[in-house]
């Protein structure tokens, strides 16, 4: 009887904590459904959608309809109102820098792949040198991952999908998009060197400002004779 009446004060414990967190795994499991809805409007996993042609800006319309139906969805609701202020604030900071992908042909939308192998070189390299610093893969890194390609020809074929204009303008846009990290991660390390370095510039574009106005009135003089 006592072991009965164990058991019988566990189970009305038991049903009493599933009643109380009924509500939030409801709201779990919205918020599951709306990471499904966030994953295909991404094209995620890219293997699920081999044909798919769409742009970064029909990615990005999708993405904002998205935002605004989870908005409305969320209201008074704890667990999808934070997957909506942490989805807002990670799109609104870095949203639009992770689509230029789609706009090349035979790009995958993420690089986590990549991100991969070059662990698996990095854990390598650290293994049969006992350093911790990686920065000789700068140097072969190439070499090791033409080594993991079945063959030159099929490696080269893969380079060659995506076309050499596009991968120098988006070379170009990655530039631009890491300047500004750079110039902070100079800052930190060597503040005395980059503002030296900024002096300069602007002195060097003060110099040719002040030739520009100088040799305009002589242009206009040979124009007009």
């Amino acid at each position: 009887m006592r072991g009965n009446d164990y058991f019988q004060r566990l189970r009305r414990q038991v049903d009493r904590t599933l009643e109380n967190n009924r509500p939030l795994a409801s709201e779990l499991q919205k918020a599951h459904t709306w990471l499904r809805r966030i994953a295909a409007c991404l094209r995620y996993p890219p293997s699920s959608y081999p044909a798919d042609n769409r742009t970064s800006g029909q990615v990005a319309r999708e993405m904002q309809d998205l935002l605004r139906q989870l908005a409305a969805d969320a209201r008074g609701q704890v667990v999808p109102m934070a997957l909506y202020s942490g989805l807002q604030y990670r799109w609104n900071f870095v949203g639009y820098d992770l689509l230029h992908c789609y706009d090349i042909p035979g790009l995958p939308p993420d690089n986590l792949q990549m991100e991969s192998l070059f662990g698996r070189l990095r854990r390598h390299q650290r293994r049969i040198s006992g350093r911790k610093s990686t920065k000789a893969l700068r140097n072969f890194g190439q070499c090791q991952i033409l080594f993991s390609a079945e063959s030159q020809a099929q490696l080269l074929q893969q380079l060659r999908r995506v076309p050499l204009s596009d991968y120098q303008r988006s070379r170009k846009r990655l530039a631009q998009a890491e300047s500004r990290r750079q110039f902070l991660h100079r800052l930190h390390r060597n503040p005395v060197k980059t503002m030296a370095h900024l002096a300069d510039r602007y002195l060097r574009c003060q110099n040719d400002l002040v030739c520009d106005r100088n040799s305009a009135p002589e242009r206009s003089t040979l124009h007009t004779d």
